[in-house]
């Protein structure tokens, strides 16, 4: 049985020339509703890339072999570089606070990097059971003061689980980002019952986590939330342009907008500008510095070549 009716769909997994395609008018199709897709050539013409996670329109819908053709798609709200994925919503940035052991100056560049793609960014702390409530408590003061309400996860206590889950389902389209080892796979397995990813230790040698994710797919939890898992080490190139990254750190933009602070000149960079009128006394200042004067560096050095 085929129909020749248009359906907005969304894009759950890509691989070779075809694509795993959610069909969104569900009630419709009951159990049909995953489509296998090939991309009408016209798009491929107008050098329109597909990714995981866009919002495509398919037509010539076969409901028996379960098979469609895109034909068209909707302009994307956002992109990820490293993994591509299309109309993120929330990213988690996820680290452990042991195996291995927590690196504040890595937490601040996935942060500074999710907060670049103007989506909503959440911290996420795993292996808490390897630490204490007092050392926990300390890190959640730590990254308020940050500007995030870090999310702690000990897999003794489900309460901190199922609080996740709940704000997951609230959500469109949630990614969880962070250096391999951290347990994101696990995470992703329980959260998708059946889904059973392949892990693996954290390596005694280098202490990293062994990359065991190959493809990026989309999976529903609810009936409007996605969330996807994103294979090994991916950071997002941080190319921000060097006026905007003072906006980028919530300490500087809370000075900034809440308490209106003004500098003598609006182009301040907050180093040792004339003028500037920033408290520079919040922890991640040093962070913040040292990025400024590598994209400045790196600025001057693309002038040169």
């Amino acid at each position: 049985m085929k129909t020749n009716s248009k359906h907005l769909g969304l894009v759950t997994k890509k691989f070779n020339d075809f694509f795993l395609v959610d069909i969104k008018t569900q009630e419709k199709y009951g159990n049909s509703d995953k489509f296998l897709c090939k991309v009408r050539k016209s798009i491929n013409f107008k050098d329109q890339l597909i990714y995981v996670g866009d919002a495509v329109f398919i037509e010539n819908i076969d409901l028996k072999r379960k098979r469609a053709l895109i034909t068209s798609l909707k302009k994307r709200k956002n992109l990820l570089v490293r993994p591509s994925v299309a109309n993120v919503s929330n990213i988690y940035i996820t680290f452990s606070v042991e195996e291995p052991k927590l690196n504040l100056s890595q937490v601040n560049r996935f942060l500074i990097s999710a907060e670049s793609m103007g989506v909503e960014v959440s911290l996420v702390l795993t292996k808490c059971d390897l630490i204490s409530d007092t050392r926990r408590f300390f890190l959640i003061n730590k990254f308020e003061k940050w500007g995030y309400q870090a999310i702690t996860l000990n897999l003794e206590k489900s309460d901190h689980f199922n609080n996740l889950i709940v704000e997951l389902k609230q959500k469109e389209c949630s990614i969880f980002m962070g250096p391999s080892g951290v347990g994101k796979t696990t995470l992703l397995n329980m959260i998708i019952p059946g889904l059973q990813n392949s892990t693996a230790p954290v390596s005694n040698k280098i202490k990293r986590g062994k990359n065991t994710t190959r493809n990026v797919e989309l999976f529903s939890i609810s009936n409007q939330s996605y969330i996807v898992d994103t294979p090994g080490f991916n950071m997002q190139p941080l190319n921000v342009d060097i006026r905007l990254l003072p906006s980028l750190y919530s300490e500087i933009n809370k000075q900034l907008i809440d308490e209106k602070m003004n500098c003598k000149f609006r182009n301040c960079l907050h180093l040792n500008d004339e003028g500037c009128n920033l408290n520079k006394s919040f922890e991640r200042y040093s962070f913040y510095k040292d990025m400024i004067e590598s994209s400045k560096s790196h600025y001057f050095q693309n002038q040169e070549d």
